[in-house]
């Protein structure tokens, strides 16, 4: 890597970082403000977060998927025990 190259990559590093100094030193004018935020805070924040992991998909086998259904299907005929109970 020559000279030239290891200046250019400062360069960009230095172009970069100014650019994130003047993004947070624009968010630093006061406190929160009420309603939608500025451009500059969104640009703040994607340039500081790093990017969500995909969660995996969770499945559910036919046999959880009966019990889920039975169950509820217990509850509803309690209450419908209760409901006409209290008549």
């Amino acid at each position: 890597m020559g000279m030239v190259e290891i200046l250019a990559s400062i360069d960009r590093e230095i172009s970069t970082l100014q650019r994130a100094r003047a993004l947070l030193a624009a968010g630093a004018g006061g406190g929160r403000k009420r309603g939608r935020p500025s451009k500059s805070s969104a640009l703040v924040k994607a340039l500081t977060k790093e990017p969500a992991k995909k969660r995996k998909k969770r499945n559910l086998s036919p046999e959880g998927r009966k019990r889920i259904a039975e169950a509820q299907k217990r509850r509803w005929e309690a209450n419908r025990k209760a409901a006409a109970g209290a008549r």
